[in-house]
């Protein structure tokens, strides 16, 4: 579902010599003839390889995107962009491009974010101080709103979506990350966002195991007994449909026949594999628990792929698709 009525979606730029500008200038072409796609980058126009239209406001890019890919340009200079070359000088402006979509989404200018990958030892190399782009989103959005936005990462693709229980954490810190509270938070964001963002008015939610056949009883591991499944019990006293924990090598089979909206995965690689097997080219990354829609390509900066011109934007175009009818549906369901 898309609404033309919406404001325009806000993408970052990214890293300019990673794969960004040129998967952005093919999304360009893939949807300007969508109004309910329309989108504006901020970012320099002398990256992209597509007619480009200067704008100084984002309610400026709909007129202008059947014909040209709307840009807002940046206040940081970017000098000597080489593609496939990160350089920690284009620190500034990815980061400037970053906050600058966000806080339009924020004051109801754009429609969401959507978030071109970024190389972290790029910015950690210019002082960066937060562990990764969502951390960074979810500092602005508690620094402008107030209170605090505690993210979760969802994965969207081959007919998944996949919420993370935990992300880059290492398997042997998994458990004493998996506490009651924890689970609680991440399903209860999870439930929110997909009746808010997804329009489903009573999801069903898997919980995966941790260990080989959900543990089976305690006899293969104890954190399904003994934290995953009283939790989910008590979460379905209170109204919530969420399973106890189920064998992560059958419930994604199970999501795709249809029995449930979505999947928690304990780890990282869990929740991962599927979604990029089913769809390695056009999964979506998105942050729910932010007042803001954000998605991102499930990728990250190609560098490679950039200094060829081989990037292939399916996974950016699927994340704007995305952004589009979660904000439609946001905005119903406010």
């Amino acid at each position: 579902m898309t609404d033309s009525a919406l404001p325009p979606l806000a993408i970052s730029m990214g890293d300019p010599a990673g794969c960004g500008p040129q998967i952005t200038g093919e999304a360009w072409k893939a949807l300007h003839q969508s109004p309910g796609h329309a989108f504006y980058v901020i970012g320099d126009a002398s990256l992209y390889d597509v007619p480009v239209a200067m704008i100084s406001h984002p309610a400026d890019a709909a007129s202008v995107f059947g014909s040209a890919l709307p840009i807002m340009p940046l206040k940081s200079r970017l000098q000597g962009v080489v593609r496939g070359t990160p350089d920690a000088s284009m620190a500034s402006g990815i980061l400037e491009s970053i906050e600058r979509a966000t806080l339009h989404v924020l004051s109801g200018d754009a429609a969401g974010v959507i978030t071109n990958p970024i190389s972290k030892a790029v910015l950690y190399s210019a002082g960066f101080n937060h562990p990764g782009h969502t951390e960074f989103l979810s500092a602005i959005c508690e620094r402008e709103k107030g209170g605090v936005f505690p993210p979760v990462m969802m994965l969207v693709g081959g007919g998944l979506r996949v919420a993370l229980a935990t992300i880059h954490v290492p398997l042997l810190d998994v458990p004493q990350h998996l506490t009651p509270s924890h689970l609680r938070q991440v399903t209860q964001i999870t439930c929110a966002a997909l009746k808010q963002d997804f329009g489903l008015n009573a999801p069903r939610i898997a919980l995966t195991g941790l260990n080989p056949h959900a543990g089976e009883n305690g006899t293969i591991g104890t954190e399904e007994r003994d934290i995953i499944n009283p939790l989910a019990r008590t979460l379905r006293s209170e109204g919530m449909d969420v399973t106890d924990a189920r064998s992560a090598d059958t419930v994604f089979a199970e999501m795709l026949d249809g029995r449930f909206d979505a999947v928690i995965a304990m780890t990282h690689d869990q929740g991962l594999i599927p979604v990029k097997t089913l769809d390695f080219w056009g999964g979506v990354n998105t942050t729910l628990g932010l007042p803001i829609i954000r998605t991102s390509p499930d990728h990250g900066t190609a560098y490679d792929a950039a200094r060829d011109g081989t990037a292939k934007p399916d996974s950016l175009i699927a994340a704007i698709r995305l952004a589009s009818e979660m904000a439609a549906n946001r905005l119903q369901n406010v």
